[in-house]
């Protein structure tokens, strides 16, 4: 599967999102999806719901620190062009 991203429309503030990195977090959801799968077909139905909330979080998460970063380096790069 190829990583690259050839074009994608953003507002300016996150011109600077790390797209790879968005999929490569959501590559590692879709791997845990299967896991948790697997869980439930053995009969371990708690576990693979608990995996699935947990991966959820940390989804979020992960892909919120790189919406985040992107914003940061946007305004730094904005103060900056304004000084």
């Amino acid at each position: 599967m190829s990583r690259k991203v050839k074009s994608v429309r953003v507002p300016k503030e996150l011109e600077h999102l790390n797209l790879s990195g968005v999929i490569r977090e959501c590559e590692k959801f879709l791997r845990d999806i299967e896991s948790a799968t697997l869980l439930r077909v053995q009969g371990n139905k708690e576990a693979a719901e608990a995996l699935l909330k947990a991966r959820q979080s940390d989804l979020g998460r992960k892909v919120g620190r790189l919406v985040h970063e992107a914003r940061v380096l946007h305004a730094k790069q904005h103060d900056q062009g304004s000084e």
